[in-house]
């Protein structure tokens, strides 16, 4: 069997790590590769990585570097500490690969994006569960992603008083 390159979209919120954890205890297994895709706004960088990766987004970042705060600063990526350690756990325990790439822009296209250029197998994406009223004033990534990616595309509800 090839290679299988599973995305997961990931914004260090809480939906964004019940799809982590989805992905590495429902989808990963050995040989894989588990790319964290991150999306950081657009600003206006006079230096660091975001003008020599703007357009292309960052290369792939190892898992051990991504845990090295001194390198996310370059990228002003803040990993949370859960985030760091479910991938570093899924990295040894699973035998995967797992890495991050990272975009600036928006959200929707930028997944896209990293589903058609990486490219992806598959895409995971927690939900915020956003309101109806929110969800038609700012629009749902995750309604995006799954209505214009061309591979399949799980999208893990975060249901905080449920057991996972």
């Amino acid at each position: 069997m090839g290679e299988r390159r599973i995305g997961v979209a990931v914004d260090f919120s809480a939906g964004s790590r019940a799809a982590l954890k989805w992905a590495v205890d429902n989808v990963a297994r050995q040989g894989d590769f588990l790319i964290l895709v991150v999306v950081r706004p657009e600003e206006n960088y006079e230096q660091g990585e975001m003008q020599l990766w703007g357009v292309t987004g960052s290369p792939l970042i190892p898992v051990v570097e991504f845990s090295d705060a001194n390198v996310m600063k370059k990228y002003k990526v803040n990993p949370d500490p859960e985030t760091l350690d479910i991938a570093s756990t899924a990295a040894k325990q699973k035998e995967i690969t797992v890495v991050m790439k990272i975009y600036w822009g928006d959200a929707r296209e930028k997944i896209i994006e990293a589903i058609d250029k990486v490219p992806l197998s598959l895409l995971v994406i927690g939900n915020r569960g956003l309101g109806k009223l929110k969800r038609v004033i700012m629009g749902s990534v995750s309604n995006f992603v799954v209505n214009n990616a061309s591979c399949p595309v799980t999208v893990v509800k975060n249901n905080a008083d449920q057991e996972s």
